[in-house]
């Protein structure tokens, strides 16, 4: 499969004021993260989490060693482009509305207004807030500016999407639903990082998992393959009346030379919870809160990602590189307008220069 982080030897060390260094937050540091795969990112506060996430997002520079996200290096525009962040805090303008701030997020990544509609329409819908999308963000609670942030961070169809603490703040029905998202994302070929200190989650939806400690990989692999106890088997059967487990359990016990034992499978207080909260909604109690959906937007599929845009740096450096068009219009005609954008601007840093010349004068 192909890979769409890799990191080699990796190191970041921070460093004071005279270029000394002061903490080697990654420490050599060799993974990869393949296409489609959920990738879990796990480790206690101070463990390297937060600096390996930035610098794949390209916020950090490495001190040493490699790494490659999607093919180029995290630094450029077109690779910050096809990524999608969901930060620890969400941090969004509380006088907007959630239509607004989606809007406001897909204005930057240069989507049509048709687009945008549609995207943010779809991201409403999904993460269970379209009947409050007239609300402003002040007014929601941590757990409905949660799913506002994570819509943000879908809002450009990214093809890697990294989230950190996704269910901070979030009800039990919030959390099931953003574990169900990551699972869907992952069928539809995106590549998702999960850092989260709620391991029953990471447990719940990651392919493989690496632990950090002191800026190090202690371990990593798949989750099959780091909490499967090997030394222990279990045998599930139907229920049975007392006198066949015990002598079930002397069976057993001869059999084997061991301690075997008889306990009661359980299900998880999140099973027991959703199964409160379903029944009350099928009798048709009504909450003013985010509301329960098993929808993903349509537009979330790799095979639907549009390709980069440049940037406006790239735009103005290949304009004249653009082939010439037919048209009615005249070659004179055509210079004059090329022309025209120029001289307005050569114009103003005239009159720029001009000023703070006559500033220095002064």
């Amino acid at each position: 499969m192909e890979n769409v982080i890799e990191a080699k030897a990796l190191t970041k060390t921070f460093k004071d004021f005279w270029h000394r260094p002061k903490a080697k937050a990654v420490k050599e540091i060799d993974f990869e993260i393949k296409k489609g795969e959920v990738f879990g990112l796990l480790g206690p506060n101070g463990s390297g989490k937060s600096t390996t996430i930035k610098l794949i997002l390209g916020l950090l520079h490495p001190t040493s060693g490699s790494l490659k996200v999607l093919g180029s290096s995290p630094r450029e525009v077109k690779t910050k482009s096809r990524i999608g962040y969901l930060p620890e805090e969400s941090y969004l303008y509380p006088y907007l509305t959630s239509r607004e701030t989606l809007g406001f997020y897909g204005k930057l990544f240069d989507l049509s207004a048709a687009e945008r509609k549609k995207r943010i329409d779809q991201l409403l819908e999904m993460v269970g807030l379209n009947h409050t999308k007239q609300r402003t963000v002040k007014e929601f609670s941590k757990g409905m500016a949660r799913r506002v942030g994570l819509a943000q961070a879908l809002i450009n169809d990214p093809e890697l999407i990294i989230l950190d603490e996704p269910t901070s703040g979030l009800d039990p029905i919030g959390c099931r639903q953003i574990k169900d998202l990551i699972l869907a994302l992952a069928k539809r070929g995106k590549t998702v990082i999960l850092s989260s200190h709620l391991l029953a989650d990471v447990e719940d939806v990651c392919d493989r998992a690496a632990i950090l400690y002191g800026g190090e990989i202690h371990a990593m692999g798949a989750m099959d393959e780091l909490l499967t106890e090997k030394t222990r088997t279990q045998i599930m059967l139907p229920e049975m009346d007392h006198a066949a487990q015990t002598a079930l359990l002397e069976t057993i016990r001869s059999k084997t030379d061991s301690q075997a034992e008889v306990i009661h499978p359980s299900m998880s207080l999140e099973e027991f919870f959703l199964d409160i909260v379903k029944k009350a909604d099928e009798a048709g109690i009504q909450s003013s809160g985010a509301q329960s959906t098993e929808t993903v937007a349509d537009y979330l599929s790799s095979d639907q990602t549009p390709a980069p845009k440049d940037d406006l740096l790239d735009q103005l450096s290949k304009a004249d590189d653009q082939p010439t068009v037919a048209s009615e219009k005249s070659e004179a005609d055509e210079k004059t307008e090329s022309a025209a954008p120029s001289k307005e601007l050569d114009s103003k840093l005239d009159r720029l220069l001009n000023k703070n010349d006559s500033s220095n004068n002064e």
